[in-house]
This record gives structure tokens, C-alpha cells and sequence, in this order.
């Protein structure tokens, strides 16, 4: 059997075609699957030197070979998700799943269309073509050397094909754990209210996400701490030593498993000095001991 294409770019239809079926399966389920690491590791770069080498010089002479379209296209894949989690990271959507999800399907399609548009432009005896030959080999000519190779590689891939099978298909027990986060006004790890003036408005966002298993009852609790800097003359450095604190609002929260939650949160501080924003999480209505805890030192002038 061969296969083979030339006239119409079956490969872009493929890439764009998984791109598309992976990243909508991913939004619904909101969850990472191995079904999708071409996604990551390979579609990207390929519709990217697809646009950049869309077809050959002259007739049978390709731009470049398949070998070095296949290895630019995990390269380019590997340089350009970074740069897109990078983007992410400076606008609201920050970097989570979905964002990033969307935003490599958007490029992956938006290249693709760029890569089949120069393609078709170019005469059909100079677009980009692939011819693959699929049959069994010729059994009795074989010496046998070469069956048992044939045997053996035939073999080794079934085994690596049906381990594969195995990890994809059978359930793993996960780790069970809770996501606990503080963002900047922004929604970005950047921009904390670190220096502010009497009375002056601070502005965070707390988050929590239940990767529990179960559905779990959170509080969150947020404490202001008075602190002041005391020098230790045994050790020979400076520690912080808490001086007062004050309980400034508790939240209840209920979360499914897989679900999360975040509000922003306000604060003002009355005095001058050195101040701890605590941010402590129970679960269960616990609340003898923290299950998470972050701060925030905030210098009030």
C-alpha cells in the first residue's frame, strides 16, 4: 500500500485537524492527557517550518529533508511553547491550562493556515511531498540474519506498544493535594502591595483549588501580625519577632474536587512599621493547625 500526498497538504489538514479534536477535549475535560504531548512537542514547530519551507526548490529537489523538517519542527516546538507561556504570564489568563491550551491551538492554526496559504500558492510539481511505501517484506528472500532482525524488531514493538497500552489504559492512584496561592492585583505572581502608606489600599487574590479526590470544606483565614526586626546576639543575625495580631476576616469555602475558587481580597493597615499579611487554610474545620500558610510583608511608611 502507498500512501502518499503532493497536490493537497494532508499533513496540514492532519496537524490542524489534531490540534483542533486534542484542544477541545482538553478544555471540556480540563484535565492533561499523553494524548496531547504532540501538541506541545511537535504540531507547533511542525506548521511553523511548514511555513517557512513550504515546498521545494525545483521539482524532486526539496528546501530541506524530511529528517530536518522533523527535527526543526520538535525544536521550534520546544523554543515556541516557552515564549507563549512567557506572553501568557503578562496578561490577565496568566499561566493555567486552559490559557495555555488555547493559546497553542490559536497559533498552531493561525501558522497552519499561513503554512497550507504559501503551499498553495506554488505549482503542484513543487509542493511539499511525502511518498511511503507500506507492505510486508519479502519473506523467502530473506536470510536469516535478516528474519530473525525482523522477528525481533516486530516483537520489541509489540511489547512497546502494549506497555504503552498499559500505562495509558490502566488507572493510577493520584496524589492528592491543594493548590493555596496569593496573585498581585494583576492576577500575575508580580505586583504584591509590599510598600504602602497608612490607610493606604492593598489589593491581592486568593486562591484555592481541590485536587482532594473528594469534596472538601476550606477556610480561609487572614491574619494581620505586627512584627519588628530584633537582632540575636547568640546566632549573630537578624530574626523577625511577632508582636501583636489581629484576625481580619475568615472565608468559607466549599469546593468539588477538580473545582477552584479565588476572590480578591483589600486590605488597609492603620500604623507605621513592618506588617505580616498571614493567609492560613484549614480544611474540614480543622482550625487547631494550618493545612497551608503564606504571607506578605508589607512596609508601612
Amino acid at each position: 500500500m502507498r500512501l502518499h500526498f503532493q497536490e493537497k497538504p494532508w499533513d496540514l489538514y492532519g496537524a490542524v485537524g489534531y490540534t483542533i479534536v486534542i484542544a477541545a477535549v482538553l478544555l471540556a475535560l480540563n484535565v492533561g492527557s499523553l494524548l496531547a504531548i504532540l501538541l506541545v512537542l511537535f504540531v507547533p514547530g511542525y506548521v511553523l517550518v511548514a511555513s517557512l519551507f513550504p515546498g521545494a526548490l525545483a521539482p524532486g529537489k526539496p528546501e530541506i529533508d524530511w529528517i530536518e523538517r522533523i527535527a526543526l519542527s520538535f525544536g521550534l516546538s520546544i523554543a515556541v511553547i516557552p515564549l507563549l507561556g512567557l506572553l501568557l504570564n503578562f496578561t490577565p489568563f496568566g499561566i493555567r491550562l486552559a490559557p495555555v491550551v488555547a493559546t497553542t491551538a490559536l497559533f498552531t492554526i493561525g501558522v497552519g493556515y499561513a503554512a497550507y496559504w504559501r503551499r498553495m500558492r506554488l505549482p503542484a510539481e513543487r509542493r511539499l511531498s511525502l511518498t511511503v511505501d507500506l507492505g510486508l517484506p519479502e519473506w523467502k528472500g530473506s536470510s536469516l540474519v535478516d528474519k530473525t532482525l525482523s522477528v525481533a524488531l516486530s516483537a520489541s514493538i509489540v511489547v512497546a506498544g502494549g506497555t504503552l497500552a498499559y500505562i495509558v489504559l490502566t488507572p493510577r492512584p493520584e496524589e492528592t493535594f491543594t493548590e493555596f496561592y496569593i496573585l498581585g492585583p494583576g492576577g500575575n505572581a508580580s505586583g504584591y502591595p509590599t510598600n504602602l502608606t497608612v490607610n493606604q489600599t492593598g489589593s491581592v487574590i486568593v486562591g484555592v483549588v481541590n485536587h482532594e479526590g473528594a469534596t472538601v470544606n476550606y477556610t480561609v483565614r487572614i491574619d494581620s501580625v505586627g512584627v519588628r526586626i530584633v537582632y540575636n546576639a547568640t546566632f549573630g543575625f537578624n530574626e523577625t519577632v511577632e508582636v501583636n495580631r489581629t484576625t481580619w476576616s475568615t472565608l468559607n469555602v466549599t469546593l468539588a474536587d477538580g473545582r477552584n475558587w479565588s476572590q480578591p481580597y483589600t486590605f488597609r493597615i492603620n500604623y507605621t512599621g513592618i506588617s505580616k499579611v498571614q493567609f492560613l487554610l484549614f480544611k474540614d474545620g480543622t482550625l487547631s493547625s494550618a493545612h497551608r500558610e503564606l504571607h506578605l510583608y508589607v512596609r508601612v511608611s
